[in-house]
């Protein structure tokens, strides 16, 4: 019996021996040198671990900036100044970047938009939207509980005074949290050259959709009438704009002028959101107190 033991106690002794040997010459053979320039690029990087890059953090993005699957400068979080240091150190060029920015298809805050059964319960977004919709009239409007505010790091979105978020486009990273977390799907990320937007995803007909939000799109068709041939199309009784054809055409305000509700808009990152006139008056008209309920 004593013997038997003692012989398998050698035989794992003599097993784990080998096993190790093999293992430290494949860790040999199999060993990769990772380049130290990965912790130099590394720690010049802001560390806020995002995602705005197109990477799970800012890790794999210095591994892909030192393996040029990257440049520096798709770090949106980063300043200028700290990417111009990577590309300095790397001996890379600085590629030009358009600023990217979160948008929300929605205008119809309290003072414009009716609710039709008041919530009680978690203030967020996401549970409110399990309880029939949230409440508000219009289906596919903003339920204004701050989900996209909460979720931001960069405290790049507030509430204004009737419960619609407002993007800081300085502060945006276009870091997609916004994009995720929003239950009504508002939130789309756009390059600061698309000025021309539609603020409204409403698919309702025209007079059903006014009766719940005064500035929704009604689908009239005037935006897409005086909008270069293509570039705006009326789906669902909404505009939509084809940004393939606006990244290849000369764009201006036009679009915008006839609007009666004032939904498709054009946003300028210094200028702020114009509308048209009537639209503005769609605005102003319950401006300083909320609709009330039913």
């Amino acid at each position: 019996m004593t013997s038997s033991i003692l012989t398998a106690a050698l035989f794992m002794v003599a097993l784990g021996t080998a096993l190790a040997i093999i293992l430290a010459i494949a860790n040999k053979k199999l060993f990769v040198r990772e380049d130290p320039r990965i912790d130099e690029v590394d720690e010049m990087l802001p560390q806020a671990q995002c995602g705005a890059c197109g990477e799970p953090g800012c890790r794999p993005f210095a591994e892909a900036v030192v393996a040029g699957r990257k440049n520096p400068s798709d770090c949106t979080v980063n300043t200028p100044e700290g990417n111009a240091q990577i590309a300095e150190y790397l001996g890379v060029d600085m590629k030009p970047k358009e600023k990217v920015v979160a948008r929300l298809a929605c205008a119809g805050g309290t003072h414009v938009a009716y609710t039709r059964a008041k919530y009680e319960g978690m203030k967020s977004c996401q549970a409110a939207a399990t309880v029939a919709g949230g409440g508000k009239g219009c289906s596919w409007g903003c339920l204004g509980l701050a989900d996209c505010a909460e979720v931001c790091d960069f405290d790049a979105i507030f509430m204004d005074e009737h419960g619609l978020p407002i993007v800081v486009e300085d502060k945006c990273t276009a870091c997609n949290d916004c994009v995720v977390v929003c239950p009504k799907d508002l939130f789309s990320l756009h390059p600061v050259s698309h000025k021309l937007f539609v603020a409204c995803k409403s698919l309702a007909e025209g007079d059903d959709a006014l009766a719940e939000c005064e500035v929704a799109c009604t689908g009239c068709e005037k935006c897409a009438v005086d909008a270069p041939p293509g570039l705006i199309e009326i789906k669902n009784n909404l505009a939509v704009i084809n940004y393939e054809l606006y990244d290849q055409i000369d764009v201006d305000r036009t679009p915008i002028e006839r609007c009666p509700t004032g939904a498709i808009v054009w946003i300028d990152s210094k200028l702020g959101t114009t509308r048209s006139s009537v639209g503005k008056e769609a605005q102003r008209s319950h401006r300083n107190e909320p609709l009330p309920l039913g």
